[in-house]
């Protein structure tokens, strides 16, 4: 009994050893992922040249695209891989979809549409972005629980309803910058989803919804680990099941929608992030949540350096990169799932 006892003890504490290395991994690929956006780029900067412009300000030429252009990108870049790794983790609890993510399921584009909306027929009013994609995303989110319910939710249901709400909202955006041709510039941009241009007002938008919304999510751990052992046990130890999985998505709605609204549709950040992190970290929510948003800013900042710097002096909107490496990785997912 004793050696049993002891043997478990081992096993629990050799898992969260992993867990921890695994944890300081992500951390490390984060910070790695920072100072590579700061670093590389149209003109290289040395990391004394990016310390000496953070810590004072630099009025010279380095200082001043360090501190007014790469720093605030970076910074929204990070923000908008943790949100949307965080939404795409936990929508794929409360939906018990392995392929659930934000784009996929057509949360995005309910957020898409209102977003185009605002930019199309109402541009001097960009204040009214985030709410607009918010509600939005919600709306679409409501659409689609609605649409795949049927004496419970199935997977295979909520692909098929974010589908066809997806198509149905496309339409309605199309059916929008064809109408206002003149001033779809900008909201084309924002359409394939991209950080350029992106600066220290775009920062302080995301920023209180990733404080926010994050910290509930990562309040919401041990609620999203009991949602997950289904919903007659989640009832019988006392959950109020329906009522949690509004409360979740909703959370999961404005983190996506606070990314969408700053950098436009960037999607498979919340399907790709959420799965490796589950492959080395495991299920458990509370481990779960932290590694996700880790590896979502880790992937997200690399993702838009590399975007930037492929094709110099061309740059490539950082969601072409991410449908690059996302479309073989949700086909892969779709295979084995089936």
């Amino acid at each position: 009994m004793q050696s049993n006892r002891w043997s478990l003890n081992r096993n629990l504490y050799s898992r969260l050893f992993w867990r921890s290395g695994v944890l300081a991994f992500f951390m490390l690929l984060a910070f790695f992922g920072l100072v590579f956006s700061l670093v590389k780029g149209a003109v290289n900067i040395s990391p004394e040249d990016i310390v000496r412009a953070i810590c004072y300000n630099g009025g010279d030429p380095m200082g001043q695209i360090v501190w007014n252009i790469r720093l605030p990108r970076s910074i929204v870049g990070a923000l908008v891989g943790m949100n949307l790794a965080l939404s795409g983790a936990i929508l794929q609890a409360v939906m018990k979809n392995p392929l659930a993510d934000p784009h996929i399921i057509g949360v995005s584009s309910g957020a898409g549409l209102a977003g185009i909306i605002v930019l199309v027929l109402f541009p001097t009013m960009d204040y009214l972005l985030t709410p607009a994609a918010f509600i939005g995303a919600l709306i679409s989110a409501g659409i689609i629980y609605l649409l795949a319910w049927k004496g419970g939710i199935r997977p295979i249901r909520i692909i098929l309803a974010g589908v066809a709400v997806s198509a149905f909202l496309g339409s309605g955006i199309s059916s929008l910058l064809i109408l206002y041709s003149d001033r779809v510039h900008g909201a084309l941009v924002w359409m394939v989803g991209g950080l350029a241009a992106r600066s220290w007002p775009h920062v302080f938008t995301i920023l209180p919804y990733s404080i926010g919304a994050g910290l509930l999510a990562f309040l919401s751990a041990s609620y999203l680990n009991v949602l997950s052992l289904g919903d007659e046990v989640s009832r019988g130890l006392g959950l109020r099941v329906e009522l949690t999985r509004i409360v979740l998505t909703a959370i999961a709605v404005l983190l996506a929608a606070s990314a969408v609204s700053v950098v436009g549709l960037l999607g498979f950040v919340g399907l790709i992030v959420p799965h490796a992190a589950r492959l080395l970290i495991g299920s458990d929510y509370r481990f779960l949540l932290p590694a996700s948003a880790l590896l979502g800013i880790g992937v997200v900042t690399i993702s838009d350096t590399l975007a930037r710097i492929l094709f110099t002096p061309l740059e490539l909107p950082v969601g072409i990169i991410m449908a690059f490496v996302g479309a073989p990785f949700f086909l892969y997912l779709l295979r084995r799932e089936s």
